[in-house]
């Protein structure tokens, strides 16, 4: 498995960093989406989602997207509020009660609350290829994270995080995420891909809480799937599962990232 796993990120990583650096903001758009939209249909079907109800779905979405392209939207103040609150108020309250998708309306809209705000954060944080440094820095946290978190998990991994949630997931996972992103912050600040105005001192404990924000993606996913009665999201990506299951960290961060930003813009 561990084999066929790095095989698989061998094809994809070189694929997204050319995306990420070459193309021009339009392709690059349609490729966010593209990555997005096959997201929310794995999502989709979790969420018991089919037939017309289904394509339906996702061809309204897509359309939207389309549209706030072509019209340049960007999220507003409130809606930025709101990722806010989703991810960092009503995200652990769904762990901690672990509601399911039983009513498809509502799983519509949480697709929509959870997904749409990735796709802005994806165009908003790489404006053209120029900025691909800063988006790659904030992606490379995530990566990082999940790499550290998946072999301490396994070294080190006895307590368990959220065994009804995730039985895999272990305390030690995330104590070795959060060492790796300590040492991953430094490196790329002195390699100057972060042009954020925070001394490091300042930066280190963002991107912790950033790593949190990480680990409640994944284990919000985790639940998904549990509850659905399945392993992966899909089958698209061989060692990988779907694609939801390898965005899944970064559908949090990316969000709540944007949100943060837009909001210091508005404020500071």
């Amino acid at each position: 498995m561990l084999k066929t796993r790095i095989l698989t990120a061998l094809v994809l990583l070189p694929l997204m960093l050319a995306a990420l650096f070459v193309f021009p903001s339009p392709l690059w758009a349609a490729f966010s989406w593209l990555i997005v939209g096959v997201a929310l249909w794995e999502f989709s079907r979790m969420a018991g989602l089919a037939g017309p109800m289904q394509w339906g779905y996702l061809a309204v979405s897509s359309a939207i997207a389309g549209l706030a392209w072509l019209q340049g939207w960007t999220l507003p103040l409130v809606a930025q509020l709101g990722v806010l609150a989703f991810w960092l108020v009503l995200a652990p309250l769904w762990l901690a009660r672990r509601w399911r998708l039983t009513h498809q309306p509502a799983a519509m809209v949480l697709g929509w609350a959870m997904l749409f705000p990735c796709w802005f954060a994806f165009i908003e944080l790489r404006p053209t290829p120029a900025d691909g440094y800063a988006l790659l820095a904030i992606m490379g946290l995530v990566w990082v994270a999940d790499v550290a978190a998946y072999f301490s998990g396994r070294t080190f991994g006895k307590r368990k995080l959220a065994p009804a949630i995730s039985p895999g997931k272990s305390w030690a996972g995330v104590y070795g995420a959060l060492v790796a992103v300590v040492a991953y912050v430094v490196l790329v600040t002195q390699l100057g891909w972060i042009n954020v105005s925070l001394p490091l001192w300042g930066l280190v404990p963002l991107a912790l809480a950033m790593t949190m924000v990480s680990v409640e993606g994944d284990l919000l996913e985790s639940w998904f799937k549990r509850a659905a009665g399945v392993k992966d999201s899909s089958a698209l990506l061989p060692g990988h599962g779907g694609v939801y299951d390898r965005i899944d960290s970064l559908i949090a961060v990316l969000a709540v990232t944007n949100a943060l930003m837009a909001l210091s813009r508005t404020f500071i």
